[in-house]
């Protein structure tokens, strides 16, 4: 993780002098701060679209897994666009973009589900579910209840 930190400030380093060599440290410092008004703007209006798609499948009664990760990455984006630097905004308004959210989203749910899956099975062992119920009369001449069901892993 220091790494990727240490990457990505270089990344940010190198940009902005690679910026301000062509255009200047006034240009530079105009573009940050176009990019970060910009960017507060598309991520409000990219964050009012998915606060209206999440009230309309609430309401309808449907699941809204699909707008609440797209709230988040919004919310991912608009912090990334409004910390100074271009490969930030850039990344910011990747995941900003609609159709790139798209890619991110999959990508994001993906993750989660094999860490979840991952987690559940190193912290307690494989997950299994066992619907069943026990049945009162025993047919047989022992003294242990039967439990009928069936056994369904996951």
């Amino acid at each position: 993780m220091a790494v990727a930190f240490l990457l990505y400030v270089i990344a940010e380093v190198a940009a902005i002098w690679a910026v301000g060599s062509l255009v200047g440290v006034l240009g530079t410092i105009a573009l940050l701060i176009a990019g970060a008004f910009v960017g507060s703007w598309l991520a409000r209006r990219e964050g009012a679209k998915a606060m209206r798609a999440f009230v309309t499948k609430a309401q309808s009664g449907r699941p809204a897994d699909k707008e609440l990760t797209d709230g988040m990455l919004i919310a991912v984006g608009g912090i990334l666009i409004m910390v100074p630097g271009f490969v930030s905004d850039l990344l910011g308004l990747f995941v900003l973009l609609p159709p790139s959210r798209a890619l991110v989203r999959r990508w994001w749910l993906r993750r989660a589900e094999k860490r979840a899956i991952k987690f559940a099975n190193t912290r307690r062992g494989p997950v299994m579910v066992v619907d069943s119920e026990v049945v009162a009369e025993d047919p047989r001449p022992t003294n242990h209840p039967v439990i009928e069901g069936r056994i369904v892993e996951g």
